[in-house]
């Protein structure tokens, strides 16, 4: 019964829900985002560490784009788990990838306070990755003061609101929202 309820939640979340970034859009960024991407690493033979479960979407579309040898891993860290705000940084799965003198790409959904980028990249140096960059498909537009914290390639700018759609989920859901949405304020 909770699966339906909030089956039907999600549904009227999207129905009320602002659209910010329409497919076209979306999609128009991440190739601008590839393109930038291998213009900085395409002769570094890096390892991109996609972040589970939000960027699963849009390294779907952005990986294909990116036309040089890359090796691909992914990483699950979580801070949210099913809920509308962050906790405590939970790692799920670790890099399976050797890290050591390598360059690696974290490609992640969203840029929000960069509490886990902060944990990932760390991680990633601790393990001896000698560059390490980041992309997000948005950048959420807050006040990070404490965490200065800036993507490197970075798709879109959201407004500090509740967001969704392309690997962003509502509760666990609407990742496949076909553009980014804001959940309507009220």
């Amino acid at each position: 019964m909770q699966i339906t309820n909030l089956n039907l939640e999600a549904q009227q979340v999207l129905k009320e829900a602002d659209i910010l970034f329409t497919r076209s859009e979306v999609e128009a960024a991440l190739e601008r985002m590839a393109a930038d991407i291998t213009i900085v690493l395409a002769d570094k033979n890096p390892l991109l560490l996609c972040m589970m479960i939000g960027a699963a979407v849009p390294a779907g579309i952005l990986i294909p784009k990116l036309d040089f040898p890359l090796e691909l891993d992914y990483v699950h860290v979580t801070r949210y788990r099913g809920e509308t705000t962050g906790g405590q940084v939970k790692w799920i799965k670790k890099p399976g990838a050797e890290l050591n003198g390598r360059t690696v790409l974290l490609l992640d959904d969203i840029l929000d306070e960069g509490i886990t980028l902060s944990v990932l990249i760390e991680e990633c140096r601790k393990n001896g990755a000698v560059n390490v960059f980041t992309a997000v498909l948005v950048d959420k537009q807050i006040n990070r003061s404490g965490n200065l914290i800036k993507a490197d390639f970075t798709g879109l700018k959201v407004p500090d609101r509740y967001i969704f759609g392309y690997g962003m989920d509502y509760k666990g859901r609407l990742r496949n929202a076909p553009g980014i949405y804001a959940v309507r304020q009220v």
